[in-house]
């Protein structure tokens, strides 16, 4: 039978898709545009579109489990049709194609980001964003969560991995995060910054979802974080790592998100990456204490040291040209 991977060509797929080919699987990745950059006899790609619940279930045909992935990821508070189309119908289709082809398990994921940081410590319990968040990213992957939950009900049987803030190698976009490093590495970051995050290797990441695909109940869903680091415990990472300059200016995060508007124009004028969006500043002010207690009783999930998540990074992006 074939593992199918929806949204293969990002950050966690391309990760993903050689851990699963090393068990020996045939693995369909479904693409929208771009090919992973993997060749694999037992690796099959195939063009599909999570807008079109016809194509997804061509996609689908013969699939034993699916990995869905492909999600928009935004920082903009002006993307939600995007984030909508992609994540809340999208996720519905996969759902709907699930069923109709009789896949015999769905693996989701969905985003810490899809839970209320209304709570001191967030775990599994917690209660996911409503209607009245108003980041449109957090409040989509609240939404698909609920249309995951809609599924179950249906007969669909599903599991739930919810990563936090992702940073790993083979990161060939690069992600929001690779960008950032790539810009300490060269010194283009500006200041410090004195918020953070939880931050966790995609390879923990690729690990657990797989495992939550093998030992799981119907129905869970597992958060699988890492290690709360500052912005400027970060700088401080690479720096030793790469010796790479450290900025001395440092800036509080909120005063950051109150200039946003004028950080987003400057680094637009510059053409560069916007990172610093208030989105983004109001995310690395939030979710303090993230717990992961319940993957590493049930699915033996243990995530690596965040210093050697950075060290790997590096490396990889200095093999590939990125640096």
């Amino acid at each position: 039978m074939t593992t199918v991977i929806t949204g293969a060509t990002g950050h966690i797929g391309v990760n993903l898709i050689p851990a699963l080919l090393e068990q020996g699987r045939m693995v369909r990745a479904v693409i929208h545009r771009t090919k992973p950059a993997i060749a694999d006899p037992n690796l099959d790609v195939v063009k599909g579109d999570i807008g079109d619940v016809d194509s997804l279930c061509r996609a689908f045909e013969g699939a034993d489990v699916v990995y869905h992935l492909a999600a928009a990821i935004s920082l903009s508070k002006k993307d939600w049709p995007l984030v909508e189309k992609t994540n809340v119908v999208g996720t519905r289709n996969v759902v709907e194609a699930c069923l109709r082809l009789g896949v015999r398990r769905l693996v989701s994921f969905s985003s810490i980001h899809a839970i209320a940081d209304n709570d001191d410590c967030i775990d599994e319990s917690c209660t996911l964003n409503d209607l009245s968040c108003r980041h449109p990213y957090d409040r989509s992957k609240a939404a698909a969560e609920r249309a995951l939950r809609d599924g179950i009900e249906r007969g669909l049987d599903t599991v739930i991995v919810s990563p936090t803030g992702v940073i790993g190698p083979y990161d060939w976009a690069p992600s929001f995060m690779g960008q950032a490093l790539l810009m300490m590495v060269s010194g283009k970051l500006p200041a410090r910054i004195t918020g953070g995050f939880n931050w966790v290797d995609v390879r923990d990441v690729v690990a657990g979802a797989m495992a939550a695909e093998q030992k799981a109940v119907n129905g869970a869903k597992y958060i699988l974080s890492g290690h709360w680091v500052s912005i400027a415990g970060i700088t401080l990472a690479v720096h030793q790592i790469a010796g790479s300059k450290v900025p001395s200016f440092i800036i509080p995060t909120r005063f950051v998100s109150f200039i946003a508007p004028l950080v987003e124009l400057l680094y637009k004028v510059r053409k560069q990456p916007v990172l610093f969006t208030r989105m983004a500043m109001d995310s690395i002010c939030g979710y303090g204490q993230i717990s992961h207690d319940r993957a590493t009783r049930e699915l033996g999930y243990k995530p690596r040291r965040f210093e050697q998540t950075i060290s790997d990074t590096l490396a990889w992006f200095g093999q590939n040209g990125y640096i």
